[in-house]
């Protein structure tokens, strides 16, 4: 029978299988007939409080969720299928307004003043892309110093996160010795939508180790591009190459934003 009065139990129930592979999977799952499952999804009847119970199970949900307005379910829907991958104060930190990281999705070519070859800028790439309601940041570097002989390539893995009106990227190198990264940016301004101008720390790669903060700058290159182009850009280029945007070389070169670090004592 019918359920009189306003629901959003049907469309809720709909978007929830729209995040299944298929009708027939989450049938199995639930053990509920197909033919029965589908006069759900037409709205011809609602499930038994039994039934109703295992369907929001199976989604990591409370029956309950399903007669929330449907932007809440979605958001429900989302954090019960984002995996928990820490526990602690940090747990609900990433990434803090997925729907305000969302208009800065996509790959960058990003620049900093580096440390480990002074007077150099480096220059790399960085992918941002959603997944399972978590925004993951991705970071190339490719240096090839010919005169020192070195061939770097590195890459950062992490997470983002919108907070306070700033996006904070915490990211870990791969290798057998990894390391941690984090870069603070300011969100894009009103009257442009191309550079996000920011703060990068690590830990220098040949000078000892030593810890550094130095500005950084991201150009936002769309959700599609040409990765071939973006990795061809990366290495490192002197501060007064000719190669290097002009909005880059001077926020960088700015007086007073010379690198800061912190010497062992």
């Amino acid at each position: 029978m019918m359920r009189k009065g306003p629901t959003n139990f049907f469309e809720n129930l709909r978007l929830a299988c729209s995040t299944r592979a298929s009708i027939s999977d989450l049938c199995r799952s639930v053990a509920i007939n197909r033919q029965q499952f589908n006069r759900y999804i037409n709205e011809n009847c609602e499930p038994s409080a039994h039934n109703r119970l295992r369907i929001a199970a199976a989604f990591g949900l409370d029956p309950v969720d399903f007669d929330l307005p449907t932007p809440l379910f979605r958001r429900k829907l989302q954090e019960a299928k984002r995996p928990k991958l820490m526990d602690g104060p940090l747990a609900d930190a990433f990434p803090g307004n997925s729907q305000a990281l969302r208009p800065y999705l996509g790959f960058y070519q990003t620049w900093h003043v580096s440390l480990s070859w002074p007077d150099r800028i480096v220059c790399s790439c960085a992918h941002l892309r959603e997944s399972h309601g978590q925004v993951l940041v991705t970071s190339l570097e490719r240096i090839d110093d010919l005169e020192s002989g070195i061939r770097q390539r590195s890459r950062y893995v992490g997470l983002a996160a919108f907070q306070r009106n700033r996006i904070f990227l915490t990211e870990v190198t791969r290798g057998e010795a990894p390391t941690f990264g984090q870069t603070i940016l300011m969100p894009f301004e009103i009257h442009q939508r191309q550079y996000l101008r920011g703060l990068t720390m690590g830990l220098s790669w040949r000078n000892d180790n030593l810890p550094y903060a130095t500005r950084t700058i991201w150009r936002h290159r769309g959700m599609e591009t040409s990765r071939r182009a973006l990795l061809k850009n990366c290495g490192i280029y002197r501060t007064s190459s000719g190669a290097l945007p002009s909005v880059v070389s001077s926020f960088l070169l700015q007086a007073g934003s010379s690198i800061t670090t912190l010497a062992r004592s």
